[in-house]
């Protein structure tokens, strides 16, 4: 054969080994649409809900005893040592059998008093659920229960004829959201605990394991009272019907849905416009360590992409579902499996955490955070407050996003994982066990959270060491922050400002403002003008209460308030320490404030 004839051969081959690559990744592509939805993101139409301010405030949930009574201990140990918690999820194992939402009395005996006092003492409750009607319960003091399978079966209350597909928590049929008469069905069983006032749903992933299993292999539809529907289709009908009807039932109500699992689905588990709060699945109690690289070699602990599902790999996808579009989202702190969890980690996870929408210390491993070590202890304490007292900052970013603006968590392509949260800060998390960081600070002024006196030019690489209690949180120029101050832990106020709106306000630009949105009132809009000579500060909307903490190099000579001179001392003072001018204010007209 000539060489000539030989090129020729090669380059048909190569051609033709091309047009197989393109008819596979097409065939794969075809048969993958159904599930990820045709095309990539098309159901994910609309906004972000909004979430209600109280999903912002800490969750608490172990995943190792399940009781009512280590509940009941977790909750005391907390308050008694002072650390936030509004939300307590029961996750499985709560009810008889799954998803048949009768309360298991040998877990939570008397549950109608517990629930009531849990809610008068001021938490919010969330369960459990998939959209599985099981015979099998894996995991379970009753695990065979066919007789309630064969129920919902036999009045084809379920999709694909009562198919019964195997998922982690045994083996069921999925109810039939298109199907009214098994609607009314199961939302009668979901009324039994909806009388007991829950908050939410923590609505767990199983709807994508819905489709036709022939052979051991998925087809992805599904037969339904209104037709063939896709795996996709189905997920979104579990995702929004669970939560109309739980707005239905109570208007506060949110659920708690998965957004970017790792490569599961691209286009993110739940609808956008039907998830108030998301977390990223489930990590183990890992991040890349001294002594992993001792044992594995630095290029052997890339922990995050291969093999072990850890820290990083939460971040990531955390990230990747805020790129997509979706607006309060988090983590479960430290990871959801393992045993033994790391101090190092727990603290960097906790503080990670502290600037995300969701706040969610739970899973397995120790939570009792007073048997822990008393730096945890401590340090997980402060970031805790840190988050709570960030609401007023974070639920600016629930109302914008919903209504198409800006987003609360925003991935930026400079440093490793950096974000913004909201458009104020900037978050460069530490994910692996060291204290020497780098920060990448786009162009621009900065400043440090916990050295927020200087100035920091932009565009700039930040080297720096940053111990345990400390976190690279930067601060933008001219940035205004709203919070509720309630403890002295994050050294921004003490517990005299519980009950004022505190502003920390850094006037490095000629003008700025922020408003402060509120749940079904009136909103305030805090703005500040700068010259040479004066800078004036202005409240607008609904009067509140509040403190100023405005960043200055030194004490002012004259600060007026509507025209009225304060004294100093009285009606102001200078923290000549902290460089902050700080002005308490419980009643005023017209809001008008003159510096000079």
């Amino acid at each position: 054969m000539s060489v000539s004839n030989s090129s020729r051969w090669k380059k048909l081959a190569w051609i033709l080994s091309s047009i197989l690559v393109v008819l596979a990744s097409l065939a794969y592509g075809l048969f993958l649409f159904p599930f990820w939805g045709i095309p990539f993101n098309a159901q994910r139409h609309g906004n972000p809900p909004l979430t209600p301010a109280w999903a912002l405030e800490p969750w608490l949930w172990e995943d190792d005893v399940n009781t009512a009574a280590f509940v009941d201990e977790l909750l005391a140990g907390y308050a008694e040592h002072d650390i936030p918690v509004r939300t307590v999820i029961l996750d499985s194992p709560w009810s008889y059998r799954y998803n048949d939402f009768d309360v298991d009395t040998t877990l939570y005996p008397n549950y109608k008093e517990w629930f009531a006092k849990k809610q008068d003492a001021g938490y919010r409750i969330v369960l459990w659920m998939t959209s599985y009607v099981n015979s099998v319960n894996k995991g379970l003091a009753l695990k065979d229960s066919p007789e309630y399978l064969e129920e919902a079966k036999s009045k084809g209350y379920l999709t694909g004829g009562g198919n019964v597909i195997s998922w982690w928590k045994g083996k069921g049929g999925a109810i039939d959201y298109s199907n009214p008469e098994a609607m009314k069905w199961w939302r009668g069983k979901q009324d039994k605990v909806y009388a007991l006032g829950i908050d939410g749903w923590k609505l767990d992933g199983a709807a994508t394991y819905n489709a036709t299993w022939i052979s051991g292999l998925p087809f992805f539809y599904v037969k339904s009272a209104g037709g063939w529907m896709t795996t996709r289709t189905y997920m979104d009908h579990y995702y929004r019907d669970e939560l109309a009807y739980g707005l239905s039932k109570n208007p506060e109500f949110t659920t708690l849905a998965r957004a970017i699992d790792r490569g599961f689905h691209p286009e993110g588990f739940a609808p956008i416009d039907a998830s108030p709060v998301n977390w990223v699945g489930d990590q183990e109690h890992k991040w890349v360590s001294q002594e992993l690289i001792a044992e594995h070699g630095e290029d052997g602990v890339d922990i995050a992409i291969e093999g072990i599902e850890g820290f990083e790999s939460a971040i990531n996808s955390i990230l990747e579902s805020g790129r997509l579009g979706y607006n309060v989202i988090g983590s479960d702190v430290a990871g959801f499996s393992g045993k033994e969890i790391p101090p190092r980690l727990y603290i960097r996870w906790a503080q990670f955490s502290a600037f995300c929408g969701l706040f969610m210390n739970g899973g397995h491993g120790e939570r009792r955070l007073w048997l822990r070590t008393p730096e945890e202890l401590e340090i997980i304490r402060e970031y805790s407050w840190l988050h709570t007292e960030l609401i007023p900052y974070m639920y600016h970013y629930v109302v914008t996003g919903h209504e198409g603006g800006a987003l609360l968590q925003n991935p930026i392509d400079q440093g490793e994982h950096q974000y913004y949260f909201g458009e104020e800060l900037l978050v460069a998390p530490i994910f692996r066990d060291q204290l020497d960081w780098e920060v990448s600070l786009p162009a621009g002024k900065w400043r440090y959270w916990f050295d927020d006196q200087k100035l920091i030019e932009g565009k700039v690489t930040v080297k720096a060491d940053y111990a345990l209690d400390k976190f690279p949180v930067y601060i933008k120029a001219g940035a205004i922050i709203p919070m509720n101050i309630e403890r002295s832990y994050t050294g921004v106020g003490s517990e005299e400002d519980k009950g004022f709106l505190t502003l920390l306000i850094y006037p490095d630009l000629e003008s700025h403002s922020f408003e402060v949105n509120r749940e079904k009132a009136e909103s305030t809009v805090f703005s500040y003008e700068k010259s040479d000579a004066e800078l004036r500060v202005k409240l607008t909307g609904k009067k509140v209460p509040h403190v100023l903490r405005i960043a200055m190099d030194s004490a002012p000579s004259v600060v007026s308030l509507d025209g009225q001179t304060l004294v100093e001392g009285e009606g102001y003072h200078y923290d000549s320490e902290k460089g902050k001018l700080v002005v308490k204010t419980q009643v005023y007209q017209g809001g008008v404030y003159e510096i000079r």
